[in-house]
This record gives C-alpha cells, structure tokens and sequence, in this order.
C-alpha cells in the first residue's frame, strides 16, 4: 500500500516539475513586460487577440500571456503572483486540478489561466463554492482585468 502512494507522489512532482519548466520561460519575459503602462496592457491583449486568430495556439501564447498577468496584476491591486501561483494557473488552463491551502492565493492563481482562455473570445468561467467567495474574487481581482 506504501509503494502505491509512493507511486503517486512521484507522478505528482514529475508533474509538477513539468509545469514549472513552463514558469521559466515565463519569468524570462519579465524584463520585456515590467515597464508596461496602462495603455500597454489592453495593446496586449488585442496582439494576443490577433495571433490567436493567425493560428497560434493559446499553449504557444502561454508565456507571454501569463508574464503580462503577470505585471498587471501587481500594477492594479499590487500583488504578484508567485511561481506557484503560476504552476497552478498553467495546470486549470490545462483542465487538471490544483491543490492549494488556505491563504495560498487560489483566487489569484485563477486569473492568469481565465485571462488566457478568455482571449479565444469564448469566454472562461471559474466555479467556486459559495456566492460569497464568488463576489469576493471577482471585486479583488476585477482591477487587474479591468487594465487587461
């Protein structure tokens, strides 16, 4: 029964390693965004708009996509979600399931795979438990999409 577990836990953090490759390439954006202002970001999201529409996948957009989450969200409500935050945000965009505890920033982990998926102009829904949460989430993170 121990080595079943262990078979487990071992499939999570190769997962997990796998994910975080992708936060790398995310973090190396970093300087090309950080200087962005507040026109910047609505400029953003319509290039992304477009080379979605030329055939680029939101998967090659992803790096690029989540570094400008990235900046926005520090610009409009001051806080920068962690790579972890960014592990999480990479593994709802994939549809998996992402383990976080409380006061571990679920709420902001969202936003960077909402913004991602909403691009395709389908929209992006995130489900939470209880209509309160829904109302906080959505005033906390409204800002940050307000200025993407």
């Amino acid at each position: 029964m121990l080595s079943f577990f262990k078979k487990i836990l071992d499939l999570n953090q190769r997962e997990i390693t796998k994910l975080s490759a992708l936060v790398v390439e995310i973090n190396k954006r970093e300087g090309k965004y950080k200087n962005l202002k507040e026109g910047d970001f609505l400029a953003k999201t319509k290039h992304f708009k477009k080379l979605l529409s030329g055939g680029k996948t939101m998967d090659e957009i992803l790096p690029d996509a989540f570094a400008v989450v990235r900046e926005a969200a520090d610009k409009a409500i001051g806080l920068r979600p962690y790579g972890v935050q960014l592990v999480a945000a990479i593994a709802f965009h994939q549809g998996k399931i992402a383990e976080q505890k409380t006061g571990e920033g679920k709420t902001l982990s969202a936003v960077p795979a909402l913004y991602l998926n909403a691009l395709s102009g389908k929209g992006a829904h995130l489900v939470t438990v209880n209509d309160y949460l829904a109302r906080i989430g959505a005033g906390w993170n409204g800002p940050i999409f307000h200025l993407l």
